[in-house]
């Protein structure tokens, strides 16, 4: 087993803090919970950070609303969808990214597609629910409201028309001809209010479906949680950027697992992605905040908000049938 030390040379120019085995220590125990919450194996964990707070899967596929988004949003559906009815789903249901506004919908509306999505009688509809004080949003990665660009006076007015615009593009068979994830991600780039870290949120998302089937390895874009987690885990990039490192750490995850010691367990044969070796750097930066409070992020924010609130409705898991994942217990 290799030493300590000659990880670190390996590393160089980067140089890594304490924090850096606390990345693979918990991608490996919060992987555990995940299995043992499967198999009701109690206790989940011994971790008293992991039992105290709420943190996210390892792979973000695995998170309750992503699997709605792949299950119920993509998937679950009568008959073939066109390319315009996946795209129409995915942004509808990422854009307010809560299950219970898509339930809604779907009450209201029936089964969602390009046929029964009319803008004027969605934003009515919301309108009526907001008013009686329901939240439409979640508080994951939201979009800017819109409300200057659409010139309108409530936020998802602006995000309907958004999504109405990118049906009047053929934005769909637009992502679909693309090649690369890149070219698809420089696409949503061109739209207003879609910046970086959400287009590559976006890109990803389609690419759960059958609309694309791009490489999940070929680049990635850190979010802000993400850079935080990169800043705790090393004291310096040296000559790496911060996208370098989350492909370094894909790259090394197999040999640091190994080297701690880590019996990792995987969703099927499928190694972390890029997605999710970044969502783990953001979590991983909440989970210093107890762990390391030392360390600093750029952001500065020395308290974990969410607590751990167990979640008791069942999921059955499903993955999109061209990963071939089979789900161990």
């Amino acid at each position: 087993m290799p030493k300590k030390t000659n990880i670190i040379i390996k590393l160089d120019p980067a140089k890594p803090t304490k924090a850096y085995d606390t990345y693979w220590k918990f991608a490996y125990e919060r992987q555990n919970v995940f299995y043992n919450r499967l198999n009701n194996y109690e206790p989940y964990t011994l971790d008293s950070i992991l039992k105290e707070y709420k943190f996210t899967n390892v792979y973000r596929a695995c998170d309750r609303v992503s699997q709605f988004l792949i299950k119920e949003v993509i998937y679950k559906h009568k008959g073939d969808l066109s390319h315009d009815d996946l795209l129409l789903r995915i942004f509808l249901f990422k854009l307010f990214n809560k299950i219970e506004t898509w339930q809604l919908l779907e009450n209201k509306f029936g089964e969602i597609t390009t046929t029964s999505f009319k803008v004027s009688a969605f934003k009515k509809f919301l309108d009526g629910e907001m008013n009686r004080g329901r939240t439409l949003y979640s508080n994951a990665y939201m979009m800017a409201s819109g409300c200057k660009e659409f010139d309108v006076t409530r936020k998802h007015h602006a995000h309907l028309m958004l999504l109405d615009m990118m049906l009047k593009d053929n934005l769909a068979d637009k992502i679909a001809s693309c090649k690369k994830m890149r070219e698809a991600y420089s696409i949503l780039l061109e739209y207003p209010l879609i910046g970086r870290f959400l287009a590559y949120q976006y890109v990803t998302d389609l690419n759960y479906s059958t609309l694309t089937d791009f490489e999940e390895t070929e680049f990635t874009i850190p979010g802000p949680g993400a850079r935080d987690g990169i800043k705790k885990c090393f004291s310096k990039l040296g000559g790496l950027s911060e996208t370098e490192i989350i492909k370094m750490m894909s790259d090394r995850q197999e040999l640091e697992f190994e080297r701690l010691g880590l019996d990792f367990k995987r969703i099927g044969d499928r190694p972390l992605q890029y997605i999710d070796i970044q969502n783990i750097f953001c979590e991983v930066d909440k989970y210093c905040r107890v762990a390391h409070p030392d360390l600093l992020g750029f952001s500065g924010r020395t308290r974990i908000k969410q607590r751990f609130k167990p979640n008791d409705d069942p999921i059955k898991y499903f993955f999109p049938p061209k990963w071939k994942v089979k789900l161990g217990r």
